[in-house]
């Protein structure tokens, strides 16, 4: 696997992927697969592989240990982007919820169905 270079925009593209997927995972519980995987590979070109190996070391203690290790043996996770999301994801979350528990259920709701609809929709019809 070809050693990727991180120059400062992509750094920052890194960052925000973390605020925003910590946003969206304390606002209305999701975060990893469905905002960080489908933003490396669309904004980062990752593979889907990577994008999701990546992302489960992100998570390796909390959930994903058994995973992230046949990710690892099959040489698909990039270990510096996963610690420099975890950074700001880490941050994210806490605003997310607190912007979440001002929010009603009803639109919470709406909000969590509107972006797994429109996740989904880029996954299907994107390149």
């Amino acid at each position: 696997m070809k050693q990727r270079t991180y120059n400062m925009e992509t750094v920052i593209i890194l960052l925000i992927i973390g605020l925003v997927a910590g946003v969206l995972s304390g606002m209305v519980g999701i975060g990893g697969g469905i905002v960080i995987v489908p933003a490396l590979v669309y904004f980062l070109t990752y593979s889907q592989h990577q994008a999701q190996g990546t992302v489960l070391f992100m998570f390796l203690l909390p959930i994903g240990i058994l995973g992230v290790f046949n990710y690892y043996n099959a040489g698909h996770i990039e270990f510096k982007t996963a610690f420099i999301m975890a950074s700001t994801f880490f941050v994210g979350s806490y605003f997310g919820s607190k912007i979440s528990i001002g929010i009603d259920q009803a639109t919470l709701k709406k909000v969590f169905g509107v972006i797994l609809f429109l996740v989904s929709l880029k996954m299907i019809l994107g390149k």
